[in-house]
């Protein structure tokens, strides 16, 4: 995978951005704990590019298994690389899914999760996703992202333009976000239908009975991702789950000017807390 690093001391964390299918898009996230961690940011994999610019290309279907086995192989070369220090995962909105199922898939494997506005894992919360955005479009914005649909013929180029114009409907008072690079349409399609089919089949977020780790799930009231219905639909398999909720903070904290720096004192001070408290090696008891 590509990878940014930032920062130059502290423990050790991996930043996991969203979409599916948006490399960059939690650039911010990662530079702002920088100054606390050393921070591993990955482009997850993506699909078959002439120039090769989104992610590590590959021809098969890209679905949550294969996400979750790349992350493990970064996971094993940090914590190798750290003297068996294991890395704690930071992931926003699809990247914190990711960081869920990793670790569900990989118990024992990393120091601590937080989730930063996670996608949905049930049909309440998405229907609560759809019903606020809906209430937060206007006509104008509707006919211009109908008129994307015949007047822009590159998928990924479209699925660029049309974040871009929902990017209002998610934030409450957010800065411009400088770091957004080409959106890939086949990653995010292949991997989010695979995440739904798991859903569908019962497998998320049951499996998360199995995380082993401490969660901490930061979110934002204005985010149309219902903070509130995630965390229930969580709790019943994480029942030590942390909450923390901003009230004029929408889905991208880290770039929200009202609750920016609390937002990054309260997940690192929370990160540095785990780190101090290791727990014990696997069978170790």
């Amino acid at each position: 995978m590509r990878m940014h690093r930032h920062g130059s001391s502290g423990p050790p964390i991996i930043v996991l951005h969203g979409g599916p299918g948006a490399p960059g898009s939690a650039c911010g996230l990662a530079r702002g704990l920088a100054a606390a961690f050393r921070v591993h940011e990955p482009f997850q994999r993506g699909s078959t590019r002439p120039d090769g610019t989104v992610g590590t290309v590959t021809a098969e279907p890209l679905t949550v298994a294969r996400h979750v086995a790349d992350l493990d192989a970064l996971v094993a070369e940090i914590t190798a690389g750290e003297g068996g220090l294991r890395p704690a995962l930071v992931g926003h909105s699809w990247g914190a899914m990711l960081a869920l199922a990793y670790a569900a898939a990989h118990p024992g494997q990393v120091t601590a999760l937080v989730a930063v506005g996670s996608g949905t894992f049930g049909p309440a919360a998405r229907s609560r996703f759809n019903e606020l955005c809906a209430e937060r479009m206007d006509d104008a914005l509707r006919e211009r992202l109908r008129a994307l649909e015949t007047a822009v013929s590159d998928p990924d180029q479209r699925l660029r333009m049309r974040a871009d114009l929902l990017e209002p409907l998610y934030s409450y008072d957010a800065m411009a976000d400088e770091d957004a690079e080409p959106c890939d349409e086949r990653a995010h399609r292949e991997t989010w239908d695979d995440m739904l089919r798991l859903q569908a089949a019962g497998v998320y977020p049951a499996a998360f009975a199995a995380i082993d780790v401490p969660v901490l799930l930061l979110h934002g009231a204005q985010d149309p991702h219902p903070g509130r219905l995630i965390r229930a639909s969580l709790e019943p398999y994480l029942p030590a789950l942390e909450y923390r909720e901003w009230e004029r903070c929408g889905h991208y904290p880290w770039r929200e000017r009202a609750v920016r720096d609390d937002f990054f004192a309260v997940a690192s001070t929370w990160l540095r807390r785990r780190f101090a408290s290791p727990r014990p090696e696997p069978g170790g008891g």
